[in-house]
């Protein structure tokens, strides 16, 4: 990992001038290209093959780890392959493959009524407009554009919970609602970086900036970082706290991109 930067100091000065509007979106574009040089292999981190597995995981992936996500649906998959298959589901016997996720009982349900409404009136095949997704039983904005942009290559901007917390810590947005955070932040990037910009933001969330502790000693955007002093700033002891790749540890995705630089999660039993 690169180290912070040298030069200016991090966070804001005491005493300074508001941020002008313009300053803002400067910095947070500067942000950005940071990101985008610590983080170029970024992807999403749930293991799919096409839209519908991936629209599946990411409706699995509420109020859990993309990683039991990921260990959790070969199995799933290797059952019910196709939305039809899905919608003929047992749902007790279907609670079973997804009880690790957590919630399975209403996830169960969210994903047979999902399965059922591709199968009758999408042709069994996942729609590629907004419009459409979230008429899917369980799949809200969020969910849409995860499939979007990575399954159709729809530009579009995923406000997860590392996402609205970072952007909030960076004086992007003081909006707490995810529509108004995710439209105050595509006013700031062109459209052709809001797939990318989400899985940078989530990545460093996830790796360096996180909610209790954040590594902000081992940080190289803290020079740009409001923040800056929320969390560990000895150098040394920031280090300790890195996740993932940065601090040598497995990833979330047991089939990781080929330039992913960490190793591959373990399948589940194996953790």
């Amino acid at each position: 990992m690169k180290p912070a930067k040298s030069g200016a100091k991090p966070g804001a000065k005491p005493g300074a001038k508001p941020e002008s509007r313009l300053a803002m979106v400067r910095r947070a574009r500067r942000i950005n290209r940071e990101l985008a040089e610590l983080y170029p292999y970024a992807h999403p981190e749930l293991d799919f093959r096409n839209p519908f597995e991936l629209l599946v995981a990411t409706v699995l992936s509420a109020q859990t780890t993309d990683l039991r996500v990921n260990q959790t649906t070969p199995a799933l998959f290797a059952a019910y392959p196709t939305p039809e298959d899905m919608a003929a589901a047992v749902p007790e016997e279907m609670e079973e493959f997804i009880r690790p996720t957590g919630f399975f009982r209403a996830k169960t349900k969210s994903l047979i009524g999902l399965s059922v409404a591709l199968r009758d009136r999408f042709g069994g095949e996942v729609p590629g407009r907004l419009a459409d997704l979230v008429t899917l039983p369980g799949v809200g904005r969020k969910t849409a554009n995860v499939v979007l942009g990575n399954a159709f290559g729809v530009p579009g901007i995923t406000v997860d919970t590392h996402f609205g917390r970072l952007v909030r810590r960076w004086k992007w947005t003081e909006q707490e609602d995810p529509e108004k955070v995710e439209a105050e932040i595509a006013a700031i990037f062109p459209k052709s970086e809001w797939t990318m910009l989400s899985h940078r933001v989530v990545f460093h969330g996830r790796r360096i900036c996180h909610a209790r502790k954040p590594a902000c000693g081992a940080c190289p955007i803290a020079p740009l970082c409001p923040a800056y002093g929320e969390g560990e700033t000895d150098p040394e002891k920031a280090r300790k706290l890195l996740k993932y790749e940065m601090g040598g540890q497995p990833g979330q995705r047991l089939s990781p991109p080929a330039d992913y630089p960490g190793k591959p999660a373990p399948a589940l039993g194996a953790d």
